[in-house]
């Protein structure tokens, strides 16, 4: 079961972690701090480059916290938190990523959750530093928080699309992106 768990850690937490990257640099094939601050213009969030650096700087932290095993509750609220982000933004195209829908951002708030439930496993740093296993009530506070910090970040910085303004890719026009 430990050797299970880190796999399932390592993936989960690099790919978390390596997304984060995109967001924020030229890494592993992102666009840069300008290209993940146009993305979130495009899907409709205000902040452009707060936002873009506070996401990144999240999946990074998260995924490289949950790929480590160390403080696991806590990086997996915050893994689920933008994970469950980015589900809200493909969620008009459906479940399947063949259509840019939701199944990946889903299928990483899901692994998270179960880390939080199974705990890191014997090979981690939370198991080294005698961290576990987690309270219960820890574990709890870290699914509900997980997907509703997600959810309230998508109400607090996402603009609602305005009758009668055209539509562009994420539901905002060029004038909204403009007043940016």
């Amino acid at each position: 079961m430990d050797t299970g768990l880190l796999v399932l850690r390592w993936a989960v937490g690099l790919l978390i972690a390596g997304h984060g990257v995109q967001k924020v640099s030229f890494l592993l094939g992102g666009d840069g701090l300008a290209g993940g601050t146009e993305e979130f213009r495009r899907d409709g969030f205000r902040g452009g480059r707060l936002t873009a650096l506070a996401a990144g700087g999240s999946q990074l932290g998260a995924g490289l916290f949950l790929a480590a095993g160390l403080l696991t509750p806590l990086a997996a609220m915050a893994a689920m938190g933008v994970m469950t982000v980015a589900g809200t933004v493909k969620r008009h195209n459906g479940l399947w990523v063949q259509n840019d829908g939701y199944e990946y951002p889903l299928v990483l708030v899901v692994a998270a959750a179960v880390l939080v439930l199974t705990g890191p496993g014997r090979w981690s740093a939370d198991h080294a530093l005698g961290l576990t296993p987690w309270p219960g009530w820890v574990q709890a506070a870290a699914l509900v928080a997980g997907p509703a910090s997600g959810l309230l970040t998508r109400a607090v910085l996402h603009r609602p699309y305005t009758a009668g303004t055209p539509v562009h890719r994420g539901g905002r026009s060029d004038h909204a992106r403009a007043a940016d």
